[in-house]
């Protein structure tokens, strides 16, 4: 089993204690590398859910992005750190492009990045 990059993990718990969603990264992740901001994991499933909530066909999915109790707080991870990076504003960098244009919703294991560093990587000429 992968180790994610302590210094990653604890950027990810500063991001969730300040519910903070300013922070830029870019992360390394096998077959992609996604750029954006993270938003803490409250904030990344309300989001969702909203945008689940508005698709005819896709709205009952919204559930599962919301607690029953209506606090929409995520459970607390085992050992209280952070096991996933919640990306919005993001996209998929693919050759000249970053996919979609318009910034899409990701979340990624922190185990599985490779490689990282701060700051949304774009391109000159966009």
């Amino acid at each position: 089993m992968a180790h994610a990059d302590d210094l990653l993990v604890d950027i990810a718990a500063r991001v969730e204690s300040e519910h903070n969603s300013r922070m830029s990264l870019t992360v390394v992740i096998p077959g992609a590398v996604i750029t954006g901001r993270l938003a803490p994991e409250t904030l990344w499933k309300q989001r969702v859910a909203e945008v689940l909530e508005a698709s005819d066909q896709l709205g009952a999915f919204s559930t599962v992005f919301t607690r029953p109790d209506g606090t929409g707080k995520p459970p607390e991870p085992r050992d209280g750190r952070p096991t996933h990076l919640h990306f919005h504003v993001a996209r998929i960098l693919q050759g000249n492009v970053g996919i979609p244009d318009t910034g899409g919703m990701y979340r990624v294991a922190l185990e599985d990045v490779s490689a990282w560093t701060i700051g949304d990587i774009g391109y000159s000429d966009q």
